[in-house]
């Protein structure tokens, strides 16, 4: 066998959780054998709160590096380990802790929001932490305040219009799955299904959110797909929530057709967060029975990135 790979994968994969003192937690956009898996499947919010809960041994993070970092930083007597250490974030790659300093420091005053798809270390640099739920309740948590956004800046434009803050002062980064959803596209696709329901994550670019019918993170528009009258659905976003969306269907006994909104590129699926499909079951079996690759954070670090992360948690509650 390949790398020892069991012939029952999901079997072995069980078997160690329980040897090992496991959770698995996996974000929507893992593949769909991998959320059937796991202990807990939710957005970054949720999971964040689940990886402070959590009291097991070990923690198998299925999602991007990030994310295991937060798991780690509020969950430091567990051993955290990824089925892929190269799963990334295009967010969290394009906002560099010495560029992100020398941008707050030539804004001086200003109170620092950092969207969670970012290092420990840019956490560390910030007042406070926010996901695609809560982004506008932590927001105006900080009325009055002058308020540095990062990093993705569609998610912070779409915020500071439903926070009525439109003087946030925004970092130039894009989610490469969202930013790809083509607005021309959209339209075409819309006239094709007259009455369906274009549900978007806050990601996407303007020109997409305006012809959206609702707008949410992926925990709200699985709620939405799932309970909303109209039986054809356009979604713009990652298209790993299609399984939850439809495994609630059938458990209500409905049916919908789903459908992806387009990307301006054709001939690639782009709407697959590449970073987050790097993990698999065989990468999952090896992490957990190695116990490796881990993720870890040095203490100092992670005890100032750990203040905004439950500042967050507190106000999300």
């Amino acid at each position: 066998m390949k790398n020892d790979i069991p012939t029952n994968i999901e079997g072995a994969i069980l078997d160690l959780k329980d040897k090992k003192d496991a959770v698995i937690l996996a974000h929507y956009y893992q593949e769909a054998e991998i959320q059937d898996l796991a202990d807990f499947v939710g957005d970054s919010l949720a999971l964040a709160q689940a990886a402070a809960e959590v009291d097991r041994e070990v923690i198998a993070f299925c999602g991007v590096h990030f994310m295991a970092e937060t798991a780690k930083i509020l969950n430091p007597k567990s051993t955290v380990v990824v089925p892929d250490l190269e799963a990334g974030c295009s967010l969290a790659d394009g906002c560099k802790p010495e560029k992100f300093k020398a941008f707050i420091a030539s804004h001086p005053g200003s109170k620092v929001v950092s969207y969670i798809n970012t290092t420990a270390e840019i956490k560390a640099l910030s007042d406070l932490i926010c996901t695609s739920s809560n982004a506008v309740k932590m927001i105006e948590h900080l009325e009055g305040e002058k308020i540095i956004f990062a990093p993705d800046r569609h998610l912070g434009r779409w915020v500071s219009k439903k926070a009525n803050r439109t003087d946030m002062i925004l970092w130039p980064g894009a989610c490469i799955v969202h930013e790809q959803f083509s607005a021309k596209g959209l339209a075409t696709l819309k006239i094709r299904n007259p009455g369906a329901r274009v549900l978007s994550h806050p990601e996407c670019d303007d020109s997409v959110l305006a012809q959206s019918d609702f707008i949410a993170s992926t925990t709200g528009i699985i709620r939405e797909a799932v309970d909303c009258d109209e039986e054809v659905l356009i979604i713009a976003t990652e298209d790993g929530v299609f399984h939850q969306i439809e495994k609630e269907l059938r458990v209500k006994g409905k049916r919908k057709k789903i459908l992806q909104a387009p990307g301006m590129d054709e001939t690639c699926s782009c709407n697959q967060c590449p970073y987050m499909r790097l993990n698999n079951l065989e990468k999952l079996y090896l992490c957990l029975r190695d116990l490796s690759p881990e993720v870890t954070v040095q203490e100092e670090l992670r005890l100032q990135a750990l203040r905004p992360i439950e500042l967050m948690l507190e106000l999300s509650k």
